[in-house]
């Protein structure tokens, strides 16, 4: 069995969060430099088993999608041609931020770390894989 790995895709810095083998518990991993990703992903890929990717679908409240999304196809497609035998799942991440950070905030953090944007962007990679999870859960009962 391998893990599914959420990407936070962002121009700057992108939040990756991974699941344990059984597929039991999102915990988010680190956020890496954009620059950097596909490395850091061809190591982790390289280390331990990756059953899918699932990469945060940019959308305006329309349902548009949003001026990142510009960003993002181009790294998917990358992913992909990377990863052939990885499936690469997309999910909406609309409110992935926001919900990250209320829950820096709820949690009780001192200001100075609620206002470390690589925290919110692994938060939010957290988010978005649970989400996931969630989903399939939904979609197999």
């Amino acid at each position: 069995m391998g893990r599914i790995v959420a990407i936070d895709y962002g121009q700057k810095r992108t939040g990756i969060a991974v699941t344990d083998e059984l597929k039991i518990i999102a915990t988010g991993l680190t956020t890496v430099r954009t620059h950097d990703l596909t490395d850091f992903l061809k190591d982790y890929v390289g280390k331990n088993s990756v059953e899918c990717f699932v990469v945060g679908d940019a959308k305006q409240m329309n349902n548009t999608a949003s001026e990142s999304a510009k960003f993002i196809e181009p790294f998917v497609n990358r992913l992909k041609i990377l990863f052939p035998s990885i499936p690469v799942e997309r999910l909406d991440e609309r409110f992935t931020s926001l919900m990250a950070t209320r829950a820096i905030r709820e949690a009780g953090l001192k200001k100075k770390d609620r206002q470390n944007k690589s925290l919110v962007d692994t938060v939010s990679a957290t988010i978005l894989l649970q989400s996931y999870m969630e989903k399939l859960i939904t979609h197999n009962s």
